[in-house]
């Protein structure tokens, strides 16, 4: 939630100050008046101007009881507006910026009403006029159908409501979470006493789950009959509010009447139950779900084994059914293959609910993260999106299992944070190594089988990791009480004999610009480090600046006619120390490759990289659409799928593996779909045809390189081999496809 404080003078206004009597408060979503007083900050005779499903004629009985005494109190002046649906009529989405922008100007008297529409019309001509012209009528549309749809509410004389605001932190949270995160939650924090903040700045993890954000219009429902349980919905969830269990009957016997559950597809489960349930006040609504299932309904092919449906209606009983599957057992770990998309919807994520844009390409590659090595994962996290929504206050969305266990996480600045992350894994080795020195030396207060068995375990697999931490219990049993300082040493760091996964995230700004010095030192360092770059080819965080990822022809903050030059291959950069892991990946492209390329860059024994594709809002367009805009950069070449794994040479095999097919569209199919592209050949036809054909080279030439690389024998592999003159896979473009696109793209057209 942000709260926005606008001032508006007939002068310029110098000093700085927050608004603490305000003549005009506006509330964007409906949900936040069941939290907050949003009218604490009125003066008398103020007027409030509310985005609500309900019309005028019946929206005062759903208001709570203090909104309803604020009102009455200070005469406040209503109007009501349903912005989506406003939204929805113009073709723009759940966009609702301009419709409110509109209300505001229309009501407020800042300007006479006919002249602040002119001046709307004018900054959206400017503002979307390189958008193309069905952007601009879209938005003239929806300030039209605004004025419209406005409406005023006359106040009743005395308050009617039957119930009032609820905390903003569940009362069933921890005291810490309820008394100070809640307090900050509610937009109260700068009246906290230092003393609450804890010493040190740590803050307890998983608790994002008790502030229920409650703004998605629109959830998903399952159709048990469809679902084919794949669990393709379950791994693109960018907030991991969509989650499957297997469990007994006899758990299942005391379910809510309304949850739903189906006979499970997995081989020795036919007898139990199988849920897939959504968390309602949790979910973002963005959809994504819905576009990756795979089943649709014979009579009706908009019909999915997931759609989505009004929040409101259901949230009553989801919440309830929310509840009592958190409360079923997770499912036994050992008893699935982690390497498969159907399994792993069955393992308990540990990053949660986070406060990420609504279809954030980012997200799920965390939560997958953490899926898979979670309860024993360290991370160092640079500034940007990652560092926001990962560990901005109030609440914190990395969590920990039923035992307790969890990701550590940290962040630090883009110069320095692989060079942090770094540090981790050299204190964590550290103290390993003494640990195992005092396992030696208490050989025989502990048992040498025991200190033979926890020195030489091998930890490459999470059943041996967990066979270790059985190791480690035994060792605390035995050296319970022991008045030895080397006993008590050994006590105190016991733990340090697990193995631990390192992993150092950040976006592509940090990796591939301001921090790759120190990434560069650290992939070069050997150590047992893994990096995880969130692509999204811009720095996001700060309002879309080029990036040295961003593709050659995209607008971009610094780059308004187009980046002229080629995005950096750090793929490549990376695999020419012929030690480093490195994958490129892309959920909407192949989601088992990428599961596949997690799995092998934590178990190679050295430094790994991971690029991972993120659909960003910065692309410009509807991000219900990500995986499908994913799945085009592949299949155009542009974003090809690859693995190089150092173990594979002592195999005889070629490292560099290729794991998507020849291009199979040309680029514009792929590019002329976002926002970044398209506004530049509308503006400048010519220039965006030239980086067009230039960038149609980059990947062909790419193509070439990749390709010639993958089939060299394992033998004859090497990074320093150059690829041959002759390209093993040629281009798929002719000179009269490029000459055909020039000409569609300088005429304006998008064929």
């Amino acid at each position: 939630m942000t709260t926005s404080h606008l001032r508006f003078g007939p002068k310029p206004i110098r000093s700085t100050y927050l608004i603490t009597q305000a003549s005009f408060v506006a509330c964007h979503n409906f949900s936040f008046l069941e939290k907050m007083d949003v009218l604490e900050a009125a003066m008398p005779g103020a007027v409030f101007l509310l985005n609500s499903p309900y019309s005028a004629a019946e929206v005062w009985d759903k208001l709570p009881k203090t909104t309803q005494e604020e009102m009455l109190r200070k005469k406040i002046e209503f109007y009501v507006i349903d912005g989506y649906e406003v939204a929805r009529k113009a073709d723009m989405g759940s966009r609702i910026n301009t419709i409110m922008q509109t209300c505001f100007f229309a009501i407020s008297g800042v300007l006479p009403r006919d002249e602040a529409i002119e001046q709307i019309k004018k900054a959206i001509k400017k503002t979307y006029g390189k958008r193309g012209e069905a952007v601009v009528a879209k938005n003239f549309a929806a300030v039209d159908h605004a004025l419209a749809h406005l409406e005023k509410v006359n106040l009743p004389a005395a308050v009617s409501s039957s119930f009032d605001l609820i905390p903003s932190i569940s009362s069933k949270a921890p005291k810490f979470v309820r008394d100070v995160l809640g307090e900050i939650a509610a937009g109260h924090g700068d009246q906290l006493p230092v003393s609450a903040i804890p010493a040190g700045g740590t803050f307890p993890s998983a608790t994002a789950q008790w502030e229920k954000r409650n703004i998605a219009q629109f959830i998903p429902v399952w159709d048990k009959e469809l679902c084919i349980q794949c669990g393709k919905c379950v791994m693109v969830c960018p907030h991991a509010v969509i989650r499957a269990k297997v469990y007994s009957q006899e758990l299942g016997a005391n379910a809510p009447a309304s949850l739903q559950w189906a006979k499970p597809k997995w081989k020795g489960m036919e007898q139990d139950r199988y849920t897939l349930q959504v968390a309602p006040e949790d979910c973002t609504g963005c959809a994504l779900c819905v576009e990756v299932c795979p089943v649709k309904s014979k009579s009706d092919a908009s019909h999915k084994a997931i759609n989505m449906a009004p929040q409101e209606p259901l949230r009553e009983a989801e919440r309830e059914n929310w509840e009592f599957f958190l409360g079923l057992p997770e499912v036994d770990r050992s008893k699935l293959s982690h390497g498969q998309v159907k399994d792993l919807q069955l393992l308990q994520p540990l990053f949660e609910f986070s406060g990420a844009c609504a279809g954030c390409g980012e997200t799920a590659y965390i939560k997958l993260l953490t899926q898979l090595f979670g309860d024993r994962l360290y991370i160092s996290n640079a500034t940007g999106c990652s560092s926001i929504y990962g560990g901005n206050l109030p609440t914190t969305p990395y969590a920990s299992n039923a035992q307790g266990r969890g990701p550590a996480w940290s962040n630090s600045l883009f110069e320095d944070n692989a060079e942090f992350g770094f540090g981790m894994r050299i204190a964590l080795d550290q103290q390993k190594e003494f640990a195992e020195l005092m396992v030696t030396r208490q050989a025989g207060a502990i048992g040498d089988e025991l200190a033979k068995a926890l020195l030489g375990a091998t930890q490459n697999t999470e059943t041996e990791v967990n066979q270790q931490r059985e190791r480690v219990k035994a060792l605390k049993d035995k050296l319970a009480g022991s008045e030895s300082s080397d006993a008590r040493n050994l006590l105190a760091i016991a733990d340090a004999l697990v193995r631990k996964s390192v992993w150092i995230l950040g976006g592509d700004g940090w990796a591939y610009d301001i921090g790759f010095g120190g990434l560069d030192h650290v992939l070069g360092s050997g150590k047992n480090v893994n990096v995880l770059v969130l692509d999204t080819e811009v720095y996001s965080n700060t309002g879309g600046q080029m990036s040295k990822a961003t593709p050659r022809g995209a607008v971009a903050k610094f780059a308004a006619s187009g980046k002229k030059n080629s995005r950096k291959d750090l793929a490549m950069e990376a695999v020419s120390y012929g030690s480093v892991y490195v994958a490129q990946v892309a959920l909407g492209g192949n989601d088992t490759h990428v599961v596949k390329a997690f799995q092998e860059a934590e178990a190679h024994d050295g430094p790994s990289i991971i690029l991972a594709y993120s659909s960003c809002i910065a692309h410009g367009y509807d991000l219900v659409h990500g995986l499908e805009q994913q799945k085009l950069a592949v299949q155009s070449g542009y974003w090809p799928l690859m693995r190089y794994n150092p173990a594979l040479r002592e195999e005889g095999k070629n490292p560099f593996q290729l794991d998507s097919k020849a291009p199979a569209i040309r680029l514009k199919e792929y590019t002329y779909r976002e926002a970044r592209y398209t506004m530049l050949a509308r503006s400048n036809p010519e220039l965006a045809a030239l980086l067009l054909k230039e960038a149609q080279d980059d990947v062909e030439r790419q193509w070439r390189v990749y390709s010639a690389r993958a089939a060299m024998s394992g033998r004859s592999e090497s990074p320093n081999i150059a690829p041959p003159e002759k390209p093993m896979a040629p281009p798929v473009a002719t000179d009269e496809a490029r000459k055909e696109e020039q000409v569609a793209v300088s005429s304006g057209g998008t064929k």
